[in-house]
């Protein structure tokens, strides 16, 4: 895990940072170079997959009970298929889970520019760009508690939704911090 002003949480890791603001900076012509930081966010993973193949493994084993005394009779068998599409929906569920659990968004801050990539599961890569003198973060209530949003060239983003109200709050700290921080 990245270090960030504060303790990392566990879906925010700061990739780079520098002590020190770049020294070139310009209001419509990003210099590039090296960036002051990078921070991604993704979802939590509750489940990992070793506890994955735990829960899979006893569900079918919870099943097989109802089904020993049956062994032999046509009840078995017509009790068995339930039984097996009951276990295949949940593997397809929670494979499901994985693959939506594979959004990422990746915000990267020079001193004249912040860069917004959002990487979907399936879906286009989203991104926007901003000044980050002229960009305005807001933290909202609504649609949900410490909703975070940058507003800028035009365009309002959310950030982090898939987070905690906690996360968001502290990450909501952190970016304020080191958004003031850079040189003008």
């Amino acid at each position: 895990m990245g270090q960030g002003p504060r303790a990392s949480l566990m879906p925010v890791e700061w990739l780079d940072r520098t002590q020190e603001a770049p020294a070139q900076s310009g209001a419509f012509s990003h210099q590039g170079g090296h960036p002051y930081a990078r921070l991604r966010l993704w979802p939590n993973r509750s489940l990992p997959v070793a506890g994955f193949a735990g829960i899979m493994a006893f569900c079918a084993l919870m099943f097989l009970v109802p089904l020993l005394p049956l062994i032999g009779t046509p009840v078995f068998w017509g009790l068995l298929p339930f039984l097996l599409a009951a276990l295949a929906a949940l593997y397809l569920f929670i494979m499901r889970n994985y693959r939506d659990g594979q959004l990422v968004e990746e915000l990267t801050i020079w001193s004249d520019l912040l860069s917004l990539e959002r990487t979907n599961p399936r879906g286009p890569v989203q991104t926007w760009q901003g000044n980050p003198h002229w960009t305005r973060m807001r933290l909202h209530d609504k649609p949900i508690e410490n909703y975070i949003t940058l507003s800028g060239s035009g365009r309002d983003v959310e950030l982090g939704a898939f987070l905690s109200p906690e996360e968001r709050e502290a990450l909501f700290d952190d970016l304020d911090r080191l958004l003031k921080r850079l040189p003008a």
